[in-house]
């Protein structure tokens, strides 16, 4: 389960501790039975409130001084809550570059394997006092589903400040509605999310949408429920969601998961429909005829994003060539690749083995 920074904090960013004891309590009682792992926000918050900041800090240094200061406070109650209950917690602290390569990312599964076997509780945040471009509103929510395909796991529920998600903003519009099972993640359903001007949309609503993405992939469903209301939890796992449940999906295999969801993107990829077809339909690999056009730069071996000719995502990739290769050999057969470069590494720009659709 993931939790919010609003949600075991008060307006001020002090902590609230009366929350985190009853949060605990239902964790605990989750975990009878369950194997529970928890992806917490708040060390920004925080340590910021601790520093005496009357407003969060906006600089990546000052974020990441004040996640250093807020991590260990955050620690500190969550260890003592819980050992109250019981129950033994280990600290994990992850960024984007441990998910991103595949060693460390399965280094990181052994080790919450482990903890598993131990009946213990691990507390997952991410590294914020290292990390840089993944500081950033909602980013626990993308966090905690890789966590949840990484881990397997069958369920993740996201406690939020909002009570799942609505046809429109319920305190723009008193005629909204909440959604309470989605079945596929549409363009519908994302534009629910998305609309321009909408606090409840940008500010926190599009990543959990791509966190339910990531998670249904996997084979798991997600709840968004509100983590202020006391109950919610074991109403999800009873299935009475009171919020929003999305329904899994086929899942992908283990590494193709990996692929589809953790490396960075580094790049773009732009196919015609008849390569669009053929790794759509019939399973083929991606080859240079199939190419219009490429976007950024970006190395033999990078992930790159493929996009059909109305320029929407369908597929990920590892490339085999890099971009001013590519650039060159597009709309060419495999067979005319040595005239123009000088050699023939690959006849394929993205081989199907390494290469997952969305």
């Amino acid at each position: 389960m993931k939790v919010g920074t609003s949600t075991i904090t008060h307006p001020s960013g002090k902590l609230n501790l009366e929350r985190i004891a009853t949060l605990v309590r239902e964790i605990v009682a989750a975990a009878k039975g369950r194997e529970v792992l928890l992806v917490t926000s708040g060390a920004i918050g925080i340590g910021s409130a601790r520093l005496g900041l009357t407003h969060k800090p906006t600089t990546i240094p000052a974020k990441q001084a004040a996640a250093a200061v807020g991590q260990g406070l955050l620690m500190q109650i969550y260890e003592k809550f819980f050992t109250e209950q019981g129950k033994i917690v280990a600290q994990i602290l992850l960024t984007r570059a441990d998910l991103g390569d595949r060693q460390r990312y399965l280094n990181a599964k052994n080790a919450l394997d482990t903890l598993f076997s131990y009946e213990v509780i691990p507390i997952v945040n991410e590294n914020d006092t290292v990390a840089v471009d993944e500081i950033k509103i909602g980013d626990n929510d993308t966090l905690a589903a890789n966590i949840t395909a990484l881990i397997g796991a069958d369920l993740l529920v996201i406690l939020s400040d909002v009570e799942g998600l609505y046809t429109a903003d319920p305190r723009l519009d008193p005629a909204a509605k909440k959604i309470d099972v989605i079945e596929e993640i549409t363009p519908e359903i994302e534009q629910l999310a998305g609309q321009a001007g909408s606090t409840f949309g940008t500010g926190g609503m599009q990543t959990k949408l791509a966190a339910a993405r990531i998670a249904t992939k996997s084979g798991a469903a997600m709840a968004i429920v509100h983590g202020g209301r006391e109950g919610n939890l074991a109403k999800v796992l009873s299935g009475q969601c009171p919020g929003t449940i999305f329904l899994p999906q086929e899942p992908l295999a283990g590494r193709k998961m990996w692929l589809a969801f953790n490396p960075p993107v580094c790049g773009k990829v732009i196919v015609d429909e008849g390569a669009e077809d053929a790794l759509r339909e019939r399973g083929k690999s991606l080859l240079p005829s199939g190419i219009v056009g490429c976007e950024g730069e970006f190395s033999a071996g990078d992930l790159v994003s493929i996009c059909g000719s109305a320029g929407r995502e369908f597929a990920r990739g590892l490339v085999n060539y890099d971009a001013s290769e590519l650039k060159k050999i597009k709309g060419l057969k495999s067979n005319q690749i040595e005239a123009v470069l000088g050699y023939r590494g690959y006849d394929e720009a993205i081989h199907r083995d390494n290469l997952v659709l969305l």
